[in-house]
């Protein structure tokens, strides 16, 4: 079978202010047409460096290829290639679905203006043809409520619904080279099914090849003809997928397959509220042209719920149904109607008191982290407003938080844009783990890490817990994760909670359709 790609010998070299970083070492593989191809491996592998290269989207001369690479796209050479070809290729015949689509979409522009510049950029439709092109490919992307998600901006969706806008841009010109980096990361499961079904679909009716950039090994194994597994920069392992699975030849690969996440054993039946919610309702105000009869968006309806001392609350539902909107009412980061409680105390009224003990990790790391500043500078910002330390004892809690997080000391004086997507996550973390607060809101700080990485999060994270007495919210669209960390369920829908009880009640006896619905997209549990 034709090969579509053909890498060869691919050495990259990065210029940092320490000398010179190898990102990728001497590596060689083949997308076949009509094919999909999955690069797999833990944060910081080279999985995506590889991938941005094939575009030669890598900064010049940060980046540098030693002369035996080559990268040839239907046996043309991209490597070196001038920038009139290069634009020709790109969005046109190759196109990419990348990992943070927050930083990919314009915040000032509505996300269906961006979807019809993309189609007048590389088709000849008029504005009105390109209009109903964007709207046709918004109802391929299952984005609900098409007409008023068309005038939304990328700050107004959920981060599922900005990854979905990304695919559909892509998808624009029917390339012939899809490259999806970590096109699912950001969506719950049953949505994630979809998105992979639509891909299979569009590479077979396009005779589409497709790289496939995940830390997700089970979809890699529905949805990938072949593997290549990364370490440190190498491709360590690769053949086809069923091979690689089944007969797993190298110690990384063996590790990564046997990464799973266990359920919790030990549930805490704590009683005593720390979080009180009562009747909480929140409203978004929607574009209208009418000053007088200004519309709202009724986001989360009517929750009332208790949060209990050292437990952890599980709280699952699709991209959309206003977990995250929840979480950031109860941080007291937006406006809402209702009552919360910290301690007995109403948020909205002592909100500086009680903001150092109510800390959140965000869904997307790359948007919550200042660009300007170290990593050190970021972990440590909160210290300097909410405590008194001498900067030895600062650097000592900022050095101790970074390692409990995987995070090198050696990395301290890098910035943000130097990280991996999981790195980033990490130090995200860390951010909030610093400031010992009683209470964490955890908005899919798993979503962006490796199936090996999650696992140490997840045990860091419940180390903390059991050593300083912590409560958590943990929001998230992987329910083997939520099931590893939770000792109670809420399920969202529609801003509502629909079902909610013991973790081990709701994940062996679920009650309400949509919950099964959920289990039998993430767990394969037989549905009724």
């Amino acid at each position: 079978m034709k090969n579509i790609v053909e890498v060869k010998n691919l050495t990259i070299d990065f210029k940092v202010r320490d000398g010179v970083f190898r990102a990728v070492d001497n590596i060689s593989f083949n997308i076949q047409n009509n094919k999909t191809l999955a690069l797999v491996g833990e944060s910081g592998s080279g999985k995506s460096v590889t991938a941005m290269s094939i575009m030669q989207l890598l900064p010049s001369p940060q980046a540098c290829y030693e002369k035996s690479s080559s990268i040839t796209f239907n046996d043309k050479e991209i490597i070196g290639a001038t920038k009139k070809e290069l634009l020709s290729i790109r969005g046109n015949i190759i196109s990419m679905v990348f990992q943070e689509p927050m930083t990919s979409l314009n915040p000032y522009h509505r996300v269906g203006d961006q979807i019809t510049e993309s189609v007048l950029l590389h088709t000849s439709k008029s504005k009105n043809e390109a209009y109903d092109e964007a709207i046709e490919l918004m109802k391929l992307v299952e984005i609900d409520d098409v007409t008023r998600r068309f005038k939304s901006y990328p700050h107004e969706l959920s981060g599922g619904q900005r990854q979905r806008i990304m695919i559909a841009m892509a998808l624009v010109n029917k390339p012939q080279l899809l490259i999806a980096d970590e096109p699912t990361t950001a969506l719950d499961v049953t949505i994630q099914a979809q998105i992979l079904d639509l891909m299979s679909k569009l590479k077979k009716e396009l005779g589409m090849s497709i790289l496939f950039i995940t830390h997700d090994l089970g979809l890699v194994r529905e949805f990938s003809d072949q593997v290549c597994v990364m370490q440190n920069g190498e491709i360590v392992e690769k053949g086809d997928t069923d091979n690689v699975f089944d007969n797993p030849n190298h110690p990384y690969t063996q590790k990564l397959l046997s990464a799973e996440p266990k359920p919790k054993t030990e549930i805490n039946n704590e009683k005593s509220p720390l979080i009180e919610i009562q009747k909480l309702d929140v409203f978004y105000e929607m574009p209208s042209i009418n000053f007088f009869n200004k519309k709202r968006f009724h986001a989360v309806k009517d929750i009332s719920l208790d949060i209990y001392k050292n437990t952890t609350i599980g709280l699952v539902g699709e991209s959309g149904s206003g977990k995250s909107t929840l979480g950031k009412a109860i941080a007291n980061l937006l406006k809402f109607e209702g009552k919360v409680f910290f301690n007995g105390k109403n948020i909205s009224k002592s909100p500086k008191e009680i903001k150092k003990h109510i800390q959140i990790v965000f869904q997307d790391p790359y948007g919550s982290l200042s660009p300007r500043m170290t990593v050190g500078e970021i972990v440590g910002e909160g210290l300097g407003v909410h405590f008194k330390l001498t900067k030895q004892e600062s650097e000592s809690k900022i050095d101790k938080v970074l390692t409990d997080v995987g995070i090198e000391l050696s990395s301290k004086n890098k910035y943000p844009h130097e990280f991996s997507g999981g790195q980033r996550q990490r130090i995200a973390i860390a951010r909030s783990l610093i400031m010992n607060p009683a209470f964490m809101i955890l908005d899919e700080p798993t979503s962006a890490l490796d199936r090996s990485i999650q696992i140490q999060v997840i045990n860091l994270l419940k180390d903390i817990q059991n050593e300083y007495g912590l409560t958590y919210l943990f929001i998230s669209h992987d329910l083997k994760v939520i099931r590893s960390m939770s000792d109670y369920i809420f399920v969202m829908k529609d801003g509502k909670i629909v079902e909610s009880g013991k973790s081990n009640d709701v994940f062996e006896y679920p009650k309400e359709k949509y919950t099964k619905k959920l289990l039998a997209a993430a767990l394969r549990y037989a549905s009724d």
